[in-house]
């Protein structure tokens, strides 16, 4: 096994200072490491939680802890470039490196695990399946499909390029939150954020790698995350593992029509619309992901396990 317990220090990453506590856990990924955190007992079958753009790993913190609780090897992950995982020295946020870092992650394992992707991190699984269908036992779609509405997908970058310079204040920082996430009531007292934050030079500036949104030589990021709608569609048609599409009912990223699109292409998919929330799923309406994603484990994937060396 690859994974390794291990205690970082502010040099280890040779970028910003973290404000939060560290991972409990490294992999290794082409050249840099990927942070994350463990729940519940490694001998239970596994399930990889996957963040969205500019999210870190404990936007999964709750959900971890109730499938850990549940009785799955639950690993919550930081992309690369994103939270406490390493940097990409070239400035490398292709989607094909993301699927890179997810097909790392199920060597790490040395077993196939559960990919529950949010937007970004829904893609990336997307396109590792589509490289080796042994990656995953099964996936899960939230918020992301091949299909999307651009004016969501641009809101989404607008308010990621929105402060290069930084904060001078975390509260500064949790005003900007409030203004993008209009439905969701103000954290009182926004300690909280420092976790998505990182200080440095007395600024406070966002978890993420400025290249991921600024790229070298100032070609459009989306770009640089966008593979060829054929090419997705034809993964999601060869898609044979147990699927699950979850969207947020008020949704701008995926729209209904969006998810039938997906539903007409993989017709053996589960779908799930959560009421009320919006692109952020499980940070909108914790309790009712945690139930579906807990009822499609446990009909669609407890099942197919099969106990052997492998497992």
């Amino acid at each position: 096994m690859l994974i390794l317990t291990y205690v970082p220090t502010n040099s280890d990453s040779g970028q910003l200072a973290s404000a939060t506590s560290g991972p409990s856990l490294r992999i290794p990924s082409g050249g840099l490491t990927l942070a994350a955190d463990a729940y519940g007992d490694d001998t239970d079958p596994p399930v990889v939680l996957l963040h969205g753009g500019g999210q870190t790993r404990h936007s999964w913190r709750r959900t971890a802890r109730r499938l850990g609780a549940d009785g799955w090897y639950t690993l919550t992950v930081d992309l690369r470039g994103h939270g406490d995982s390493g940097w990409s020295p070239e400035g490398d946020y292709a989607l094909d490196a993301f699927a890179d870092d997810v097909l790392a992650l199920r060597r790490a394992l040395g077993r196939p695990p559960v990919l529950i992707g949010a937007s970004l991190g829904g893609i990336a699984s997307l396109a590792a399946v589509g490289r080796d269908p042994d990656v995953a036992r099964g996936l899960v779609l939230v918020d992301v499909s091949p299909f999307l509405q651009p004016r969501g997908t641009g809101r989404i970058m607008d308010f990621m390029r929105a402060a290069p310079d930084g904060f001078a204040s975390v509260e500064d920082a949790a005003d900007a939150v409030a203004a993008y996430l209009p439905h969701r009531e103000r954290p009182r007292d926004p300690a909280g954020l420092r976790k998505n934050l990182r200080f440095a030079d007395g600024r406070w500036y966002w978890h993420w790698d400025p290249a991921f949104v600024f790229p070298p030589e100032g070609h459009d990021p989306r770009l640089r995350l966008r593979t060829p709608l054929e090419e997705l569609s034809a993964i999601v048609t060869r898609l044979r593992i147990p699927t699950m599409l979850v969207r947020g009912g008020q949704s701008d990223v995926l729209g209904e029509d969006d998810a039938r699109r997906f539903l007409d292409l993989a017709p053996h998919a589960e779908y799930c619309d959560v009421a009320g929330a919006h692109h952020m799923v499980a940070g909108d309406d914790n309790a009712v992901f945690d139930v579906r994603i807990l009822d499609f484990l446990q009909r669609r994937i407890r099942p197919r396990l099969v106990l052997g060396p492998g497992d």
